[in-house]
């Protein structure tokens, strides 16, 4: 019997939504990240308002999708999101992802449920429970920097990831800053840790599928 390819689910929903009056002031940057993310939009989809869940095909892209989303969000002050990555198979394909079935989907659901009474912002289940105890220590510590990003820091995190191949330089010109702005602004969002951790991250997802 062949076994079902894996694929990964990240289910979410934005922390203090209901805290701004006019929820388009976010609703596009969250459209905006999930499509930059994944063009496909049946694999998208925001719905109950706040909550939205995407698939990410490539599973070990999927703790960098969960960094992007987070940083897209927390540019806009006062919001964060919970993010909740499920891996494993996929039994059934919808019309739309919400409608789609399988064990990434069942773990994701599931687990952002445990986010919202843990109040943690991030948290991983696969089928391998010793390497869910690891990934979710280290998201745990990486949060203590993340869920601190400040709009500035979310911002500079947001384009890094969005142009992982450019300088310093080449980002402060985007945002029209000088280069020494942009090292402190990546420094301060400890950029350089978050990306050692998406590198280990993807070596270690590599060796599941």
């Amino acid at each position: 019997m062949a076994t079902r390819p894996m694929t990964s689910v990240i289910t979410g929903d934005i922390i203090k939504s209901r805290s701004l009056n006019n929820p388009k002031l976010w609703l596009q940057t969250l459209k905006n990240a999930l499509a930059t993310i994944e063009k496909d939009h049946s694999l998208w989809e925001i719905y109950r308002g706040d909550s939205f869940q995407i698939e990410i095909k490539q599973v070990e892209k999927s703790f960098e999708a969960a960094v992007y989303i987070k940083a897209c969000i927390k540019t806009i002050k006062g919001l964060d999101v919970r993010l909740a990555i499920g891996l494993g198979s996929k039994t059934y394909s919808g019309e739309f992802v919400t409608e789609s079935q399988g064990e990434a989907f069942l773990n994701s659901g599931t687990t952002l449920e445990t986010l919202k009474k843990s109040k943690q912002s991030l948290k991983i289940k696969t089928s391998n429970k010793t390497l869910d105890q690891e990934l979710n220590l280290y998201f745990k510590l990486a949060a203590i920097s993340m869920d601190r990003w400040t709009v500035h820091q979310a911002e500079i995190v947001k384009l890094s990831l969005e142009h992982p191949n450019a300088i310093q330089e080449e980002l402060g010109k985007r945002l029209g800053i000088n280069q020494n702005t942009i090292s402190r602004r990546q420094k301060r969002a400890n950029l350089e840790e978050v990306l050692e951790l998406n590198n280990m991250y993807q070596q270690k997802i590599s060796k599941e599928l």
